[in-house]
Formats: structure tokens, sequence, C-alpha cells
């Protein structure tokens, strides 16, 4: 008896240990979890999703439809194996049957993804937005891989109006996966226009959208040659921003993400440069080592044609004359169409300006400040602490 007893009791832990074993394997290893627990329905319904794939074979469906009742016979409960009875009724185009092994599903488990990648193929069939954009949400809280398959899919979408007004209500219950769309559409090849539109519907409704995600799309926007649009968006993102001058001018926005049309520090072999902002005084600050040069500061700007001042101020500028570092304005095919020096801070207190044309053919341009090589062992350093180029004439309001 006690021999029979040991027997059973390491039977038991022999199935015990070999359904812990299969539990645990992933899909990749599926049939060898189900030879190991053929009884498991859990595991029989992951072998039949695997098996129930759009390529499969007819043998392959037959197999798996097979596998999948077998699970439900031992467990009731396996989601998987109802998804995958499920997907076999609306391939066999039986509807009713399919909405209805689909709704039993559903109040098993939201956690199944195939069960709402179907529940969103049959919304989107009825042209259900709300209902679609759902089951999205369902997925993405609940599956970590939802949104490599998902994000492209939905971002895709966004060129419809009613798609995106319908996820900016979405997205206003903040979900777990919202910063997550956000920055992916921001950065992915869909339409960079219709994105834009998007993030300003966001901002429209109070749901906040990351700084970087916003300089991402602009600099997508910039990329694409699409200038209006790029400035309309970050003129919205950033209020009080003007088109017919240079922004920043004291260095005093807290900017942590910066996007083209912001002050860009410049950093390369031998130059060192730093935004120092501060409310009260900002400023600038550049130290290049002797023998280097080159850009150290830009701004991208979009002025209309006609006259302009460039007026700034400079802290610890000390050299000679062929060693002073100078601004520039160029054009965006790259022709230079204006160039002020800055002379040493003794002069003028400090203070310089000149004047700039800037042509019609020419509607991008790019400020900068360009360090000239200097053989001093103390190389090139100072601090610009207010730089504006704005019209010689008052704009009409």
């Amino acid at each position: 008896m006690r021999l029979i007893l040991a027997g059973i009791a390491a039977w038991l832990g022999y199935l015990s240990v070999m359904q812990s074993v299969a539990l645990v394997l992933p899909d990749s290893r599926i049939e060898e979890a189900y030879a190991l627990a053929p009884n498991n329905g859990h595991i029989a319904g992951r072998l039949s999703q695997t098996l129930y794939r759009p390529n499969a074979s007819e043998a392959d469906r037959i197999r798996a439809v097979a596998i999948a009742r077998d699970a439900l016979h031992h467990d009731p409960t396996a989601v998987e194996a109802v998804a995958t009875l499920a997907a076999d009724a609306f391939v066999r185009g039986d509807q009713a049957e399919g909405e209805r092994l689909l709704a039993y599903s559903q109040t098993l488990s939201r956690r199944d993804l195939r069960t709402q990648l179907m529940a969103i193929e049959l919304a989107v069939a009825r042209d259900d937005i709300p209902g679609a954009l759902r089951h999205y949400d369902i997925a993405l809280r609940t599956k970590k891989k939802a949104p490599d398959l998902l994000y492209p899919v939905l971002t895709s979408a966004l060129t419809d109006p009613a798609i995106r007004a319908e996820l900016v209500k979405t997205l206003g219950g903040q979900p777990n996966w919202g910063n997550g769309f956000i920055n992916h559409a921001a950065r992915s090849d869909a339409d960079p226009v219709a994105s834009a539109a998007f993030f300003r519907a966001l901002q429209i409704a109070r749901v906040s959208v990351p700084d970087s995600a916003s300089v991402a799309l602009i600099n997508r926007l910039l990329a694409a040659k699409l200038f209006d649009d790029a400035w309309s968006y970050y003129a919205a993102a950033r209020p009080g921003s003007e088109r017919h001058q240079s922004r920043d001018p004291a260095f005093t926005s807290p900017i942590e993400a910066r996007s083209a049309f912001d002050w860009i520090a410049i950093n390369s072999i031998g130059v060192s440069t730093a935004i120092l902002s501060d409310p009260a005084n900002g400023l600038f600050d550049f130290t290049v080592s002797m023998g280097n040069g080159g850009l150290l500061l830009q701004q991208l700007q979009m002025l209309p044609p006609g006259d302009y001042v460039l007026k700034g101020h400079s802290i610890g500028v000390e050299q000679a004359a062929r060693s002073r570092p100078y601004w520039v304005v160029r054009c965006q095919t790259g022709s230079e169409i204006g160039r002020v020096e800055v002379p040493n801070s003794s002069q003028a207190e400090g203070w310089f300006q000149g004047h700039v044309n800037i042509p019609a053919d020419c509607p991008v341009q790019t400020l900068a400040l360009i360090a000239r090589s200097s053989n001093e062992i103390g190389g090139v350093s100072g601090q610009i602490d207010r730089i504006l180029i704005r019209p010689t004439r008052p704009q009409a309001p």
C-alpha cells in the first residue's frame, strides 16, 4: 500500500512539474508545451491560435479547430480557444456564430489580443469608430506587445478627422499608453500634417503633449520642407512667437527640448557652448580653443521679405579683428545674405548692430553665430546676453 501511495504521489508530482514547465514555455515552443500538457485548456488554446494564422494551410486550420474544441472540453474558460473558434466562424461566413463566440470571449477575459483585434475589425466594418477605439484601448492597456502591432495602424488613421476627434477623447482619459502613442506619432513615417492636426486637437482639449514629441514633429515637418505647417504648429505650441522677428532675445525661456525654431547651441571638437536660461538674466556662453572655429549658435527664421536690423550685446569678447565672431544670415539654399561683426565688448559697452535685407526668393533663413579661428593660446571666448533680428520699420498689426 505504501508503495502504491508513493507511486501515486510521484505520478502526481510528475504531472504537476510537467504542467508547470508547459505553462512557462513561450509560444515559439507551444507544440512542446502541448505535448507535455495536452489536457490543459489554455495551453491547447494557445496552440490553436498559433496554428490558425492568416497564411495557415487548410490542414492546420482543421487541426486548430479540433484542438480548440478539445481545449474547451477540458476548460470552458480557455479564452484562446474561444477566439480561435470565433475566427474560424468569421472565415466560414457564419457572422452570427462569430459574434456570439466573440462576445463569450469578451466575458471570459479582456486580455486576449486576438479577441480585441477581431472586435476592432468588426467595429471598423460597422463604421463604429468609438467602438473600435474602445477595443484599441483595451488591447493597449492589457498587452505589452500590442503597441508594436497597433501604433502604426492607429497613426496611419490620423488622416481621418473623425478618428482624430475620437482618439482625442480616448487620450483625454489618460490611458497608460497615451504618451507612448503620442511619441510614436511624432516620430513615425505617417503623414506629419495629420499628426500636427492631432497634436493641436490634443492641446485644445488640454491633453498634455510632451515637448520632446512636439520638437520631433516640428523637425519632421521641416525635413519634409513643410515650412508653413511647421511654423503654424510651433507658433501654436509656443504662444507669443512672431514670424517677423527672432525669438527669445535674452535667453530667458527654460526650454528642455528645442526645435530648429529655438536657439540651438552647437558643440564640436574644440568648441564648448551652453545656453544658460534664466527668467531674469539668461545668456549664451562659448569657448573656442586655439586653432578651432565654426558654428556656435543658430535659430531657424521665416522672416518676410524686407529690411531688418540685427542688434545684440556681448560680454567678455576681446580679440583681434581677424578672430572676432560674427553673426550671419543665410537662406535655406545656403547663400549668405547678411553678416554683422561682433566687436570687442569694450566698445560701445558691448552693443553692436547691423542691417540685413531679406529678398523675396528667400522664405526660410538661418541666423547663426560663427567663431573664427584664433592663434591666441586662450582661443576665443565670450557671452551673448542679447540678440534680436527685427524689421527696420514696425510691422502693421
